[in-house]
């Protein structure tokens, strides 16, 4: 059974979609970062809302740990595959996986609680090896002396592989140069102590490239930054390039083009409006070949660049309308002090800014209070 709407629950502090039933209608599962759970404070949940021909038409609360003060919901993530539903409910310090199959009374397969992986702050799940199979990614909060916080792909307590990345705080998982795995893309939009091999000024993305054996865990990644040839723009203390990521093939190309957000990018002489850049994939070379960028100032988008926008907060892309190109939904965290969300329609080889749509609180029926953060604020 779903709980009851109280003051100060964060329902929608994260999202994910997936087809957990696998009726062919999206399921959207939802985490409540604050939420109490019996006399656990502020122990955080996630529910799963179930898609059908009408929309979401019912709800359950999923399993996870029950501890005060743990603000179980801080990320989700949700797959569907030939191995079954999946979904990654994150807390502070553990990630709890549910397996398949998912009863629509939030009845599980199976649950697993993950732990040492440090303060955890966001996860990911794709298919990093050509299996068919959801690889899991979880990322960690800033770790002292790097940029960011580790990434651990599939991490056990019992497996001998100490299967961790560094550095970043945010990731996505697609098929960047069209050779038929996953990649793992790491935002790492924090700045380093010192230039070198991970990081760079004003924030970064790396790039571990999937195989048949998954990434490789002993390799150096590729980096892709606002100073890599052929990206927009140039790379400047706090911009955050990489506090949000996501892939999809933006113009049919058969290969993962790369989202990446910038927040805190100055537009003009407006800091912090935020930014948007596109890198498309490539199926050998440096990614950064072609790139190109968006604000709220680009013809066709709605709205203007202000001080402390933030827009790029969240990023995401999929095909929303089933006409086999993808969209990208862009959040903002601040905008008039709200938040905003931006759908950008897919186009031929680029977003069809001219189409593109923008909800405020105001559209949405919420109540005009400040920091409501509509859109997401992955940054912190």
């Amino acid at each position: 059974m779903l709980g009851q709407p109280l003051p100060g629950d964060h329902f929608g502090s994260s999202s994910a979609l997936a087809d957990l039933d696998k009726d062919g209608y999206a399921d959207l599962v939802v985490g409540s970062i604050y939420e109490s759970i019996g006399a656990a404070k502020q122990a955080g949940s996630a529910t799963v809302l179930w898609g059908s021909k009408s929309g979401l038409v019912s709800g359950a609360l999923l399993p996870t740990q029950v501890r005060n003060e743990r603000y179980a919901g801080k990320d989700v993530a949700a797959w569907s595959g030939p191995d079954g539903a999946r979904v990654l409910v994150v807390n502070d310090g553990t990630t709890t996986e549910l397996k398949g199959p998912i009863s629509r009374t939030g009845v599980v397969g199976s649950s697993t609680l993950h732990e040492r992986t440090g303060w955890t702050r966001s996860a990911s799940l794709g298919d990093l090896n050509g299996d068919k199979a959801a690889d899991r990614v979880v990322v960690s909060g800033r770790m002292g002396g790097q940029s960011g916080g580790f990434v651990f792909v599939n991490y056990s307590l019992t497996d001998p592989v100490d299967r961790k990345l560094r550095d970043g705080l945010t990731s996505a998982i697609g098929d960047v140069n069209g050779d038929g795995y996953g990649d793992l893309v790491v935002g790492d939009p924090d700045e380093p102590d010192a230039e070198g091999p991970v990081g760079h000024i004003g924030g970064a993305v790396h790039v571990w490239f999937g195989s048949a054996t998954g990434v490789a865990y002993d390799k150096a990644p590729m980096t892709i930054h606002q100073d890599t040839s052929g990206v927009p723009d140039r790379g400047e203390r706090y911009d955050t390039f990489g506090a949000s990521v996501a892939v999809a093939d933006l113009n049919g190309d058969g290969v993962g083009d790369i989202v990446i957000g910038a927040p805190s990018e100055a537009v003009g002489t407006s800091p912090g409006a935020g930014a948007v850049t596109v890198v498309p994939g490539r199926r050998t070379g440096q990614l950064g070949t072609g790139a190109y960028g968006f604000t709220q100032n680009t013809a066709g988008v709605p709205g203007g660049a202000e001080t402390g926008d933030q827009f790029g907060s969240t990023v995401t892309a999929g095909d929303l309308n089933h006409d086999g190109r993808p969209e990208i939904a862009v959040g903002a965290a601040w905008e008039d002090d709200r938040g905003g969300v931006w759908v950008l329609p897919g186009g031929t080889t680029q977003p069809a800014y001219t189409s593109s749509v923008a909800f405020g609180t105001a559209h949405l029926g919420l109540p005009p209070d400040g920091g409501t953060l509509l859109g997401g604020d992955l940054q912190q």
